[in-house]
């Protein structure tokens, strides 16, 4: 399943108040620690059928911060949340992003 990326506040809207479970990913572009969680991000798409979105953190300021915002969840870059009848489920960042921790989060 194709990930979306974030560009507005309305996108991010419309995302999180989707049906079902749901992968929301803050994501760095210079830095190799996100990178490397997000090829643990896209490995689980590729296997898995979850509607999943990205946010470029520096690209898109307003939408990352606004996640923070709205969850009351510290910003970090790379970050995870899984997101079930638009409430954070689930959130964890940096090297604890792996495919493995995916799949778990998503069984409970």
């Amino acid at each position: 399943m194709a990930q979306k990326e974030l560009h507005s506040i309305e996108e991010l809207d419309q995302f999180v108040a989707g049906e079902g479970k749901r992968l929301l990913f803050k994501h760095s572009t210079i830095c190799p620690i996100s990178t490397s969680a997000y090829e643990e991000f896209q490995s689980f798409l590729q296997e898995q059928e979850v509607p999943a979105a990205v946010i470029l953190v520096r690209e898109d300021r307003p939408v990352s911060n606004e996640v923070a915002d709205r969850f009351a969840i510290k910003h970090e870059s790379p970050q995870i949340f899984l997101l079930d009848g638009g409430q954070v489920k689930w959130h964890t960042s940096h090297w604890k992003i792996t495919k493995d921790a995916i799949v778990e989060a998503l069984k409970s």
